[in-house]
């Protein structure tokens, strides 16, 4: 049985560069990087000089190749092209999210990708981050009790940048909410479940780029719980500390840097058990919480790696195309709530 996936890549420079094909596909025991291709050749031939692979010239010349599976790394608003190409050429494809510009392309991009017979994949890699595991153990095991509130915050300094696809909503689909927000709705489903109903501000509060700078959602989920997810273009890097909130009837876990490209951070959980009573003071104690802190698994070659897998033994990867539509539907509801100052409702 084959057990090397031979990767090509559609969009070579940004994220893929700094991250999916370094600490993602090249160090990868079940993946090799064979092709790479991005629109500005200058870029792609660095990129494959860079890690001794072979350049593509055109997406056609990249699908002839004997690849197996193709990254799709391009701006959001080739997603849908790409992906289909791809799909038709027999190829598995593993697409950064969001997979497409509205939830009717992410439904024919999964419709057509089942069609063909090529599995499809979301590029939503915090998941996969250990803390993030290790914290979703504890929910599942009843360490928090009854989860009531929970928070994820993702931000950065993004300035007005010539050329950025991501500050302009016709190339990106949206600013800080689809780019970074979307790893935080996606999150706290993960800790929570589906989301019932979600309310959504967005603004330009800093830079005057077309894309929105700031977003907040608030969200309700089924199994009772509150969530609120704050994402912002216009807060220094080292200002935002990313944080991670989840809260229960019986204890709850703190997190900080944990959310966002790398594989560290600090995660500290407070477990209190059945012993919690009423105190009239609401006195806290100096208890420091247990930290966790397993083993680091990079993010980026746990995707490449579970998507290199299902292939291999003919099964939906974890982050399937379904999660993708799910992501772009929720996606869909916050800037109809924005747009309307509604609450949004999930049937």
């Amino acid at each position: 049985m084959k057990k090397i996936i031979k990767w090509g890549v559609i969009g070579s420079g940004g994220i893929a560069r700094r991250r999916t094909i370094p600490e993602g596909i090249v160090p990868s025991q079940v993946a090799d990087l064979s092709f790479v291709f991005d629109i500005d050749s200058t870029v792609n031939e660095a990129v494959a000089n860079e890690f001794k692979v072979s350049t593509a010239k055109s997406i056609p010349a990249l699908l002839e190749s004997d690849i197996d599976a193709v990254y799709v790394a391009s701006p959001v608003d080739k997603h849908f092209e790409h992906v289909i190409a791809c799909a038709k050429a027999k190829k598995h494809v593993f697409c950064e999210k969001p997979l497409g510009l509205t939830v009717e392309q992410v439904e024919k991009m999964n419709a057509i990708c089942k069609h063909e017979g090529v599995l499809l994949g979301t590029g939503l890699m915090m998941r996969f981050h250990a803390q993030h595991q290790a914290a979703l153990n504890l929910v599942k095991e009843g360490k928090l009790g009854k989860i009531v509130y929970v928070r994820a915050q993702l931000s950065c300094w993004y300035p007005p940048i010539k050329g950025a696809w991501r500050q302009d909503p016709v190339a990106g689909g949206g600013g800080s909410l689809v780019d970074m927000g979307s790893h935080c709705i996606d999150l706290l489903e993960m800790f929570c479940g589906k989301v019932k109903h979600v309310g959504c501000m967005i603004n330009n509060s800093v830079h005057d780029y077309k894309a929105e700078d700031s977003a907040l959602v608030t969200m309700a989920f089924e199994n009772g719980a509150m969530g609120t997810v704050d994402s912002y273009f216009c807060i220094p890097d080292n200002s935002s500390k990313n944080m991670l909130e989840l809260y229960g009837s019986k204890g709850s876990i703190l997190a900080k840097g944990t959310i966002g490209q790398v594989d560290t951070g600090e995660m500290i959980a407070y477990l209190e058990g059945d012993n919690s009573k009423y105190n009239a003071k609401q006195e806290r104690s100096s208890d420091n919480g247990i930290e966790i802190n397993p083993k680091p698994v990079n993010m980026y070659m746990a995707e490449i790696e579970e998507f290199s897998h299902a292939i291999l033994e003919n099964r939906q990867p974890i982050n399937d195309g379904l999660i993708g539509l799910r992501s772009q539907k929720i996606l869909a509801a916050c800037y109809e709530s924005a747009r309307t100052g509604r609450i949004i409702n999930f049937d």
